[in-house]
C-alpha cells in the first residue's frame, strides 16, 4: 500500500519541497537580476534562507536554476500576451498594441525580469543557447499571431519568420537600452514604437 505523505505543521513533504523550490526561483531572480553573472549558488541559497542541501533537491546546478528562472519569465510573457489577444477586441493595431504593451509591462515593471531574460541570459552558456531558443519561439508566436490578425494579408513563409525575428530582436534591443539607461524613453514610447514597427511590417 502507498504510504500517506508525512505532514509537518499541516503541510505534506511535497508541499514543503514545492515551497522551497519557489523560494529558490525567486531568490535566483533577485540575485541574478541585480548582480548578474556574479550570482553564485551560495548567494542564491542565502537569499532564499535555505541550505545547499535543499538547493540540490530541486536543481542540478546554478545554471539549471537560472535557465528555469528564464523559462518562467518567458512562460509568464507568453501566457499573458496570448490572454490579451484572446480578450481584447478591435482592429489589428489595437489588439497588437495591447499584446505588445503586456510584453513590455512585464519586463519593465519588474526590471529584474527584463535584465535576467534579455541581458544576463546572453552572458554565458547554457543560458545563451536557451535565450536564442526562446527568442525563436517568440518569433514563431509573433508570425502565427500575425496570420490571426491580418489573415490573407499576412506574410507567408519564410518572409513571416524573417519579419518576426527582426521585430522580436529589435524590441529586445530597445528594452535592453532602456534597462541600461542608454536611452531616455518611457515604456509607453517603447510600446508606441514597437506597435508602429509591427503594424508596418507584419503584412503586405
Amino acid at each position: 500500500m502507498t504510504q500517506p505523505a508525512r505532514q509537518y505543521r499541516g503541510r505534506s513533504s511535497q508541499e514543503r519541497a514545492a515551497d522551497r523550490r519557489a523560494r529558490l526561483l525567486e531568490a535566483g531572480l533577485q540575485v541574478f537580476g541585480t548582480v548578474g553573472d556574479k550570482a553564485t549558488m551560495t548567494a542564491i541559497c542565502a537569499e532564499a534562507k535555505l541550505t545547499e542541501r535543499y538547493f540540490y533537491e530541486s536543481f542540478r546546478s546554478r545554471d539549471d536554476l537560472l535557465v528555469q528562472v528564464i523559462e518562467g519569465i518567458a512562460e509568464e510573457v507568453r501566457v499573458a500576451a496570448h490572454a490579451t489577444l484572446q480578450t481584447v477586441t478591435g482592429d489589428p493595431e489595437v489588439r497588437a498594441r495591447a499584446a505588445i504593451a503586456t510584453f513590455v509591462e512585464i519586463l519593465t515593471e519588474d526590471p529584474r525580469k527584463g535584465r535576467v531574460s534579455i541581458i544576463e541570459s546572453a552572458g554565458a552558456e547554457p543560458l545563451r543557447t536557451r535565450r536564442r531558443q526562446l527568442l525563436r519561439a517568440f518569433a514563431s508566436m509573433v508570425a502565427e499571431e500575425s496570420k490571426a490578425l491580418y489573415g490573407d494579408r499576412a506574410w507567408s513563409s519564410p518572409q513571416d519568420e524573417i519579419t518576426a525575428l527582426l521585430f522580436v530582436g529589435g524590441l529586445s534591443e530597445l528594452i535592453t537600452a532602456w534597462l541600461n539607461g542608454e536611452i531616455e524613453v518611457s515604456p509607453e514610447q517603447i510600446v508606441d514604437a514597437a506597435t508602429y514597427q509591427f503594424t508596418s511590417t507584419a503584412h503586405r
